[in-house]
C-alpha cells in the first residue's frame, strides 16, 4: 500500500492537522496486511487492512464459518470482538484510532491503531531476561484473568458473545474434526504422514475417548507466542494478533505455549490443575495443525518458504514420534 492510498484514512484516525509522512509494510502477517503509519510530526500508528491481497492462504471451505472454533480467524469484525472481550477482562489493549467498516477510505476492511513500537516480549526476553521479568509477571496476571472468565458456550467470542453457537457439542469433539482436517491436508503433501495416517486417526479417537466431560470455557488466544505480546512504554503486555480469541478449554492454551517457547520461559507462565487427556489430545492436534498449515500455506506465494517447511518438518516428525511412542 501506498501513502496516497492511507492518507485519508490516517488524517481522519489521527487528526490535529497531522499529515501522513511514510508508510511501512511490517513482516510476519500472513491474513492481513499490517502497515506502520510515519505522521509528519513523527508520530506513529499502525493500519491493518483486510484485503484478499494480503492473506496469503489458499482458501478453503472452511473460511467464513463463524460455528467452526478452527475456521481462519480472519477479518475486523473479529478483532473487534476479541478486542472488546479482552477489554473488558482488564487486559491491556491497543488502543483503536479509527474502524472502517463501510470502506470510506479504502476498498477493503481497514482499522488503525495504536503503535506500540519496540521489542516484542520475546525479543525482550531473549536479549535481557531481567528487564522482561515485569512484563512476563503480567502476562501470567492477564492469562489468569482469560482463564478465570466462564463463557456459557466455547467458540470463537464473535459467535458466542452474539448468541451463536459452535458445530460441535464439546471443544475435544471440535479438536478431533479439526485434527482429522489437518490429517487429510497433509496426508494429501507428505507420503510419511500419507503412510502413518491410519495410526495417527487411531490414535486421535483413542485421546479424544479418554476426555471426560467439562462445561467450563475459559478465553484463549488460540496461538499465543511471546512474539505475539509487544511492551508497552510502561512495561505492560499488549496482546496483540487476536482475530483468533476463542471461549475453549485453557489447555489449548497451554499446549501452544509449550510447543511455542523452552521449559525456561514457559515455566514463567505455567499454571496447576490442567487436564492431562486434554493436554494429550492438543498436543497431537495442535502437532498436526502446524504440518498441514504450513504445507498448505505452501501452495501460494508465501515469501519466507524455507522458514516455513522448517516449521512443517518439525511438527511432522513430532507428530509421528507420538504415535511411534503409543
Amino acid at each position: 500500500m501506498t501513502r496516497d492510498q492511507l492518507a485519508g484514512a490516517a488524517r481522519a484516525a489521527l487528526g490535529g492537522g497531522r499529515r501522513l509522512e511514510a508508510v511501512e509494510r511490517l513482516a510476519g502477517g500472513t491474513t492481513k496486511g499490517v502497515y506502520r503509519l510515519t505522521m509528519d510530526d513523527a508520530m506513529t500508528a499502525i493500519a491493518y487492512v483486510w484485503e484478499d491481497s494480503e492473506n496469503y492462504w489458499p482458501i478453503t471451505e472452511h473460511d467464513g464459518d463463524l460455528a467452526d472454533p478452527f475456521s481462519p480467524g480472519v477479518g475486523l469484525d473479529l478483532f473487534e470482538a476479541a478486542h472488546a472481550r479482552l477489554e473488558a477482562l482488564g487486559l491491556r489493549v491497543l488502543k483503536i484510532h479509527l474502524v472502517d467498516r463501510d470502506r470510506i477510505h479504502y476498498p477493503a476492511d481497514l482499522a488503525i491503531v495504536e503503535d506500540v513500537p519496540g521489542e516484542d516480549l520475546m525479543d525482550l526476553r531473549n536479549r535481557d531476561p531481567r528487564a522482561a521479568e515485569p512484563a512476563m509477571t503480567r502476562l501470567a496476571e492477564s492469562l489468569e484473568m482469560m482463564r478465570g472468565h466462564r463463557a456459557p458456550s466455547f467458540g470463537k467470542v464473535a459467535l458466542i458473545d452474539a448468541g451463536g453457537t459452535s458445530h460441535w457439542a464439546s471443544c475435544e469433539q471440535a479438536a478431533l474434526a479439526f485434527a482429522l482436517r489437518c490429517l487429510a491436508e497433509a496426508t494429501e503433501r507428505d507420503h510419511r504422514i500419507a503412510d502413518a495416517r491410519d495410526q495417527l486417526e487411531e490414535r486421535l479417537r483413542q485421546l479424544t475417548a479418554a476426555v471426560r466431560p467439562r462445561a467450563e470455557y475459559s478465553v484463549v488466544h488460540g496461538e499465543l507466542g511471546l512474539d505475539h505480546v509487544m511492551v508497552d512504554r510502561d512495561g505492560h503486555p499488549v496482546v496483540i494478533d487476536i482475530e483468533n480469541l476463542l471461549y475453549f478449554d485453557v489447555e489449548w492454551e497451554h499446549v501452544f505455549l509449550r510447543l511455542r517457547h523452552p521449559d525456561s520461559q514457559y515455566q514463567q507462565l505455567a499454571v496447576d490443575g490442567l487436564d492431562e487427556d486434554r493436554l494429550a489430545l492438543y498436543k497431537l492436534t495442535q502437532h498436526l495443525s502446524l504440518t498441514a498449515g504450513p504445507l498448505r500455506l505452501l501452495d501460494g506465494d508465501f515469501p519466507n518458504r524455507e522458514f516455513m517447511r522448517g516449521i512443517a518438518e518439525h511438527h511432522l516428525n513430532e507428530a509421528l514420534a507420538l504415535v511411534a511412542a503409543g
